[in-house]
């Protein structure tokens, strides 16, 4: 499964920034992510199952515990496709940056 693919459902992209914050158990995740999306527990398994098959998650067992991270290699991939189309978009976002500066400094100065 392609990066977008798995990162393009809510879910999978909620349980991911849940991880970032550290370190957390099955329990813990399904306890957020049933609260905010109505999912049974076994629906949540099956999200982390596909975060873990694509390498965006690690899981280690920490006696009757799963507990689960974000996998720092995964992002390579996004990454690379970002850095492809950040360069049509930057400088455009960097021509924004200084028209504001500018509007910024004309009501700065007296009239």
């Amino acid at each position: 499964m392609e990066a977008f693919d798995v990162l393009g459902d809510p879910v999978r992209r909620r349980i991911l920034e849940v991880l970032a914050d550290g370190e957390r158990s099955a329990g813990a995740i399904t306890e957020v992510i049933r609260a905010e999306f109505g999912i049974s527990q076994p629906a949540v398994s099956q999200h982390l199952r596909v975060l873990r098959e694509s390498g965006f998650a690690t899981v280690r067992p920490e006696g009757a515990r799963r507990l689960y991270a974000v996998e720092p290699e995964a992002w390579t991939e996004v990454d690379a496709w970002l850095e492809r189309v950040r360069r049509h978009w930057q400088p455009a976002l960097d021509a924004l940056t200084t028209e504001v500066a500018r509007g910024k400094r004309r009501r700065r100065r007296p009239a």
